[in-house]
């Protein structure tokens, strides 16, 4: 789909964001966001690129911070929700047609700097152009910072297993899922059963039934296809479906193969993932909560 970097930086949105209020009438941001976008050529692609938190597309978050920062600067005014004008300083920067407007250039407007909590003797020759990242941005990248982190240390923790408790923890972890919580007795470990490590049963009767293989391999030896070709034998007949697990990595042609064949395959990157997301074998060591407005709070007030 694309990259976060194949969308401009909030600070290059400037430009065109004055421009396309530069006829002197109120724009809504939908408006806005469509000029963006034509100027810099964005595809549908692009612009549905989402932050790693998946709440918000980076396009739109990008719109927002240029927003905030010219309406801090005074080149831009709200004169409705979610539309905007710009101002008579607005006008005049367009008209001086400076080089760049960016972060660096904004400094020369008071209310800008104490926006940033800048003094305001600040010489705007002595700040570094430093914008390259929203503070979404920069919150999102810390946050996956972290959770990398994190995960490769609930891997190298993982493959200190003996291989029998690494099958107990994925069968586990499939219950923290969803798969097989009506009852400890519904995820049971499969004897007698070559090349199946598990059985989960997905319903009360064991009708559903789903076929775990696990490997606790090291990541220089991945998971190939005969090992997928031996798995698929080993359920071969039975009712169910396949699950293959590895705290390793998959080749191209096992993963090719399981592909034809339905087995589902979770690699150890991908197994960390599922750890963290549904909060197994980890603790919330801290929770920041981030707030937006709620604009139907605010309507409710302007019906009256």
């Amino acid at each position: 789909m694309g990259k976060q970097d194949d969308i401009p930086k909030y600070d290059d949105m400037y430009a065109p964001f004055l421009e396309c209020l530069s006829d002197g009438k109120p724009h809504t941001l939908k408006e806005i966001r469509g000029y963006i976008s034509r100027f810099f050529h964005l595809t549908e692609a692009q612009m549905a690129i989402l932050l790693p938190s998946g709440q918000q597309t980076v396009f739109a978050n990008r719109v927002a911070w240029s927003r905030t920062y010219l309406k801090k600067a005074g080149l831009i005014d709200s004169t409705a929700r979610a539309t905007f004008q710009i101002t008579a300083e607005g006008v005049r920067i367009l008209n001086e047609k400076p080089n760049r407007i960016d972060n660096h250039y904004l400094m020369k407007f008071p209310s800008f700097r104490a926006f940033l909590g800048k003094p305001e003797d600040l010489q705007t020759e002595s700040i570094s152009d430093s914008s390259e990242e929203t503070p979404d941005d920069m919150l999102e990248t810390a946050f996956e910072k972290i959770s990398q982190r994190l995960a490769d240390e609930l891997l190298a923790e993982v493959y200190k297993l003996s291989p029998t408790a690494f099958e107990r923890l994925v069968l586990d972890l499939m219950a923290k899922m969803g798969y097989g919580t009506f009852a400890s007795s519904t995820v049971t470990a499969a004897t007698g059963d070559e090349g199946i490590d598990g059985i989960i049963m997905e319903d009360k009767l064991g009708f559903d039934l789903i076929y775990v293989q696990a490997k606790r391999w090291s990541s220089d030896h991945p998971v190939g296809r005969p090992d997928i070709q031996a798995f698929v034998g080993a359920i071969a007949g039975k009712s169910g479906k396949g699950l293959f697990v590895t705290t390793s990595t998959f080749t191209r042609q096992a993963v090719e193969y399981a592909a034809q064949q339905h087995i589902i395959l979770i690699d150890g990157p991908k197994l960390a993932r599922y750890m963290i997301e549904y909060s197994f074998g980890v603790t919330t060591r801290k929770i920041f909560a981030v707030k937006a407005m709620d604009s139907d709070f605010f309507d409710e007030y302007q019906a009256d």
